[in-house]
């Protein structure tokens, strides 16, 4: 299993960005998917979370909700993380990582990862 993750960028303070994960390897739709956030020195920290197996259940940190949305397209086999009303501290590399059964918040429970990619907020 593959994840390729894409739509970083540069955007200014209320702005808007998508990120992008393709899977490969298997269907999305019997992962869950999570998106995870990392700033240089500190711990990765979980963003949002999507189940899989037909369930929609999902999940957002507190920093985030409401201005965030995960989806997912399992015919595509691509999540995506809908990214709204950004501020200066969502900046950040933002990794999606995919396993089986349902999510966790615990991201040593993922075993696929994508590579990254940067977000800048500028205020």
């Amino acid at each position: 299993v593959q994840l390729q993750a894409s739509g970083g960028g540069l955007v200014q303070a209320g702005g808007s960005l998508r990120l992008s994960c393709l899977v490969s390897g298997q269907k999305l739709g019997n992962l869950a998917v999570a998106w995870f956030r990392q700033v240089p020195g500190n711990e990765r920290e979980g963003v949002s979370y999507s189940s899989g197996g037909g369930r929609t259940t999902t999940y957002y940190s507190d920093s985030v909700k409401g201005r965030f949305a995960i989806s997912r397209d399992d015919d595509g086999n691509t999540a995506y993380l809908q990214m709204n009303s950004l501020k200066s501290e969502d900046t950040a590399v933002y990794y999606c990582a995919a396993r089986w059964g349902d999510y966790s918040y615990d991201r040593e429970k993922y075993r696929y990862w994508g590579q990254g990619t940067l977000v800048t907020v500028s205020s």
